[in-house]
């Protein structure tokens, strides 16, 4: 018997016992329908977070501050503990948080470090206010994109680095308050930033707008203005009027990059050579670490029960192929009685058992799919409207493909003891076989 026809066979003997075949079907359809929403769950929320990581910063570089004990509102100190002062000490950006400002030289120091590619300093810009016209002036904060950092975007585009023109990306909260229609009455519209120097002095820029930004789950980026470097630079000179260089050029903290290639161990060892030097690295993957740990510790654990159900499918697989090979202990010794071998046999009722797990998989994930799309889309406009951007379930071909594949799999072990058993028969009992 050809290899076509022992296909054809085993899927032909598949529905000789409709019912039982309905029954073990649905015990894997439940295995592999739980497998692919845990599945779908897992990749919709590392997406998200993926894209999160991208709008908090690039995967290459890491956030470097100066560790220093005696500052404000360090790690360790009781606020009631009296400090030091320190007159270089800047704001933090926590409220009452300050940290030891870097300085040029602080970050000529950080570039000679082995295994940072550049280090530039993080300059913070603190406006008064934004008005477009004569209309409501709104508080708001100052952002920019480094490279590697991405972010949602509604309508328009990110700012243009390379332009010579000031321009700037409103989040989509501003768009109403501001006196604009809706998203796409604002895209090239002029806004003012007010903003004070050092001798309480005012100054107004006024910038284009090239786009509206979505908020982000833990992104900054979201919830600030967006600006270019030109105007990151115009911003920055209105705001250090009046201050001395020594004091314009202290920063909070600097952004360093690396290889991106770099392996944990690489990074680890940036990390201590910073140290040693007086510095704090952080990367993305460490103000995240711990979301993505717990995220996958509660996918890892769903599809541990689908895999148990599974398990509990397996064993209805082999009664089912037990029962099929004592219902047909005459028609297995006509067939070896004929010459089919004894791997023929085993291929034969393996094949069966194949079969029915890619049925129970196949419409397992494929409802799997349907129904994750409709929960997903319900719950992306209702409960977790506050979270742009999050497909709650989202499905990946490959991981789908590859659980159709792992059920067929534990299908086929689960068939290998009934078939070994229609395969180790004895022709001439099987045909006095009553």
């Amino acid at each position: 018997m050809r290899t076509s026809d022992l296909i054809a066979s085993a899927v032909s003997n598949t529905f000789r016992s409709k019912t039982r075949m309905i029954l073990t079907v649905l015990a894997i359809f439940v295995g592999a329908f739980t497998l692919t929403l845990t599945s779908g769950l897992g990749t919709g929320i590392n997406d998200y977070i993926d894209d999160t990581v991208s709008g908090i910063g690039a995967s290459d570089a890491m956030t470097v501050t100066k560790a220093d004990d005696s500052a404000a509102g360090s790690p360790g100190q009781s606020a009631s503990e009296p400090r030091e002062y320190d007159p270089n000490a800047v704001s933090s950006g926590v409220p009452g948080g300050t940290v030891s400002a870097l300085t040029p030289d602080d970050i000529t120091t950080i570039e000679n470090i082995d295994g940072v590619l550049r280090a530039e300093p993080v300059r913070t810009i603190t406006p008064d206010y934004i008005q477009v016209g004569d209309g409501t002036r709104l508080v708001a904060s100052i952002g920019s994109l480094i490279p590697g950092q991405s972010v949602v975007l509604a309508v328009g585009h990110e700012p243009d680095a390379d332009s010579d023109s000031f321009e700037v990306a409103l989040p989509v909260a501003y768009v109403e308050p501001l006196g604009f229609d809706d998203q796409d009455d604002a895209i090239g519209q002029s806004v003012a930033i007010a903003i004070t120097d050092a001798d309480r002095t005012s100054h107004t820029v006024d910038a284009t707008i090239v786009g509206i930004t979505e908020e982000g789950l833990a992104s900054a980026a979201g919830s600030s203005i967006l600006v270019n470097g030109p105007l990151e630079d115009a911003l920055f000179a209105a705001q250090s009027t009046g201050l001395t260089a020594e004091q314009a050029d202290l920063y909070a903290s600097a952004t360093v990059w690396f290889d991106p290639d770099a392996s944990d161990e690489e990074i680890t060892a940036l990390k201590d050579a910073l140290a040693d030097e007086g510095y704090t690295g952080t990367t993305i993957a460490d103000q995240l670490g711990m979301v993505t740990t717990v995220i996958d510790g509660i996918v890892l654990v769903l599809n541990a029960f689908a895999i148990i159900a599974l398990l509990a499918a397996a064993f209805g697989i082999v009664n089912t192929l037990y029962m099929s090979v004592q219902e047909r202990t005459r028609e297995i010794g006509l067939m070896k009685a004929m010459g089919m071998g004894s791997g023929r046999v085993f291929t034969l009722f393996s094949l069966e058992a194949a079969f029915l797990g890619f049925l129970g998989s196949a419409i397992g994930a494929g409802i799997a799919m349907l129904a994750g799309t409709a929960i997903s889309s319900a719950l992306s406009e209702g409960f977790l409207a506050d979270l742009p951007g999050l497909t709650l379930i989202a499905f990946d071909p490959a991981s789908i493909g590859a659980i159709i594949v792992l059920v067929m799999v534990i299908a086929f072990l689960a068939g290998t003891l009934p078939a070994a058993r229609a395969a180790k028969a004895d022709p001439v009992e099987s045909l006095r076989y009553e």
